[in-house]
């Protein structure tokens, strides 16, 4: 109400809508006024965390197991061959007996190492790669190492050395086959089952062009 000399004024207060909008603008400016000015918390500094190294990462793969009494009477006439990709695992089996189960290291991409029932295709003792390996120079030398020939071209004076794959042991005619490799402890191939030397001989003498072959879960 407003005080007069005749008295309080009992009429109601009229707002007209610019004084309205300059009130609410005035309130704004208040307000980013009080926000600018109070104090802003300061961050905290992100937690430092403790990468944990690749070589602990790394599953150790248990070491392979020979079973003297079956081995005994393993003949390439009468093994087959189980391969595990989630065990990464590989077994020599004289009817449902394990005669040998070795650590391996398959394809390090979900399917370049297929599953599925297949024969042994051939059989090299000293095989090397037609696709995985080096270019070196006359001298024997590595110029690039860990090349690929369906990508790669050989730089001026080397030629294509192919990467050993001892005992080969050919699953399919793409290439896939089980042979002696390096066992980081987890998949790591390019589709073959990489297996211990000692083992991977025991395999070799004990199977034979025809032999079954099993690569499953």
């Amino acid at each position: 109400r407003i005080e007069t000399p005749d008295g309080p004024d009992t009429r109601p207060m009229r707002f007209f809508p610019g004084q309205i909008f300059l009130a609410a603008l005035a309130a704004c400016f208040v307000w980013i006024s009080c926000t600018l000015a109070a104090p802003q918390p300061t961050p905290l500094p992100p937690k430092k965390t403790k990468q944990t190294p690749a070589s602990q990462l790394i599953q150790k793969q248990a070491k392979p197991k020979v079973v003297p009494r079956v081995l005994a009477i393993a003949t390439p006439d009468n093994t087959r061959i189980y391969v595990s990709l989630s065990k990464q695992r590989a077994y020599l089996l004289v009817g449902d007996d394990v005669a040998i189960d070795t650590p391996i290291s398959s394809g390090k991409r979900a399917g370049m190492t297929p599953k599925g029932s297949f024969t042994v295709l051939e059989k090299d003792a000293d095989h090397r790669s037609s696709v995985y390996g080096n270019f070196v120079n006359s001298r024997g030398e590595t110029v690039r190492a860990g090349v690929s020939t369906r990508v790669d071209s050989a730089p001026s004076g080397t030629h294509y050395v192919g990467a050993p794959m001892k005992w080969f042991m050919r699953l399919t005619y793409e290439g896939v086959g089980m042979h002696v490799g390096i066992l980081p402890g987890y998949p790591a191939s390019h589709g073959c089952v990489r297996m211990p030397e000692d083992t991977a001989k025991l395999f070799y003498d004990h199977v034979k062009v025809g032999t079954p072959a099993v690569i499953g879960d």
